[in-house]
């Protein structure tokens, strides 16, 4: 009797030493570690199980553990687009559940003083899943349903600044980000200003686009360099901005062949965003612009300056002047650092 215990006991430990090894197993293929390699996989909506795998396969210890544990969840049949981020300690389980709930993670993306919207969509494409033309042309009908012509014409909402996207964010979910943005912008302070200067939004948009330009994007200067153009264009004087020069030939080509240096040759160039061929305020901003800018315009400074040249002592700043002669000395100046450094 004695003897039959023992085995029995014995059996039963067996039983158990099996099951809890099998337990274990089960146990760690659901939520042990099975990542390898930290990274980043894309999911397209077009995706099949297979491209899942082969995307995440880099980053696995054991693919096929993860696909017995996918099957089993039926993630072969449910599943959501994203950039996923596969990090260290994430279990099969872990992974799972974060594609079939669309746990993506976010990217960065920069907007700079882009010369047009569609060099701006050019950037953004690289970072979603649509490809660019497909954004462009629905950023265009976003914006003839908003009378406009075409994407071009929704500069003004976009402003300089670094914003989180989804891979999978749609043209109107990236319209709409910035259409909230600048409506937030628009204060009742900010309207009353606007109505106080005498400009419309949108030469307001364009001039603070050329104080951008003119500043380097340093808010130094932009309150007084937007009273010296405010002054300028209330005189009836052309505003003679070399970066709209640089815009209106630049945006010829696209941007592709960019000048960096206004020549005589230039000022005569047929735009109406050149403004030394022009007078008054061209017909649209000339690049993105940031928030300061605006701010400068519907607060600049009031002065007397009609005249601004670089000033070669102080890079990135300027020499103002209501004189003509003291102008063309400062800008002689400015022409002879240009020559000594062989800036064309």
């Amino acid at each position: 009797m004695k003897s039959g215990t023992k085995i029995l006991s014995s059996v039963m430990v067996i039983i158990l030493l099996i099951g809890s090894v099998i337990g274990f197993r089960y146990y760690q293929k659901l939520y042990g570690n099975n990542v390898k390699e930290e990274g980043f996989v894309l999911i397209p909506h077009s995706a099949g199980f297979e491209s899942i795998m082969d995307s995440l396969a880099p980053h696995l210890q054991d693919a096929e553990q993860f696909k017995e544990v996918a099957l089993d969840k039926n993630l072969n049949n449910f599943f959501k687009a994203g950039r996923y981020k596969i990090e260290k300690g994430a279990s099969n389980t872990d992974l799972v559940n974060m594609i079939k709930a669309g746990n993506q993670t976010e990217d960065t993306f920069r907007i700079i003083d882009f010369g047009d919207v569609y060099q701006m969509v050019g950037r953004v494409s690289r970072k979603t899943e649509l490809d660019s033309l497909r954004f462009a042309k629905d950023l265009d009908k976003i914006a003839q349903e908003k009378g406009y012509r075409d994407a071009e014409d929704l500069k003004k909402y976009f402003f300089i600044d670094t914003y989180n996207f989804f891979w999978t964010v749609t043209p109107q979910e990236f319209f709409d980000k910035f259409d909230g943005i600048y409506r937030d912008f628009w204060t009742a302070e900010r309207i009353a200003k606007e109505k106080a200067s005498g400009l419309t939004r949108n030469q307001i948009y364009a001039l603070a686009s050329i104080v951008y330009k003119e500043s380097g994007g340093r808010p130094d200067e932009q309150k007084t360099i937007a009273g010296l153009y405010l002054n300028r264009y209330r005189k009836g004087m052309k505003l003679q901005s070399d970066p709209t020069v640089i815009y209106a030939i630049n945006k010829e080509s696209n941007f592709t062949t960019p000048i960096k240096r206004v020549l005589y040759k230039h000022l005569s160039h047929p735009s109406p965003y050149n403004t030394y061929a022009n007078a008054g305020i061209p017909p649209g901003p000339i690049c993105i612009t940031d928030k300061n800018s605006v701010d400068a315009v519907l607060n600049a400074e009031k002065n007397s300056y009609i005249f601004m040249a670089a000033d070669p002592d102080r890079p990135g700043l300027h020499r103002f002047t209501a004189s003509d002669v003291e102008h063309e000395k400062n800008a002689k100046d400015y022409q002879r650092w240009l020559d000594s450094r062989d800036i064309r």
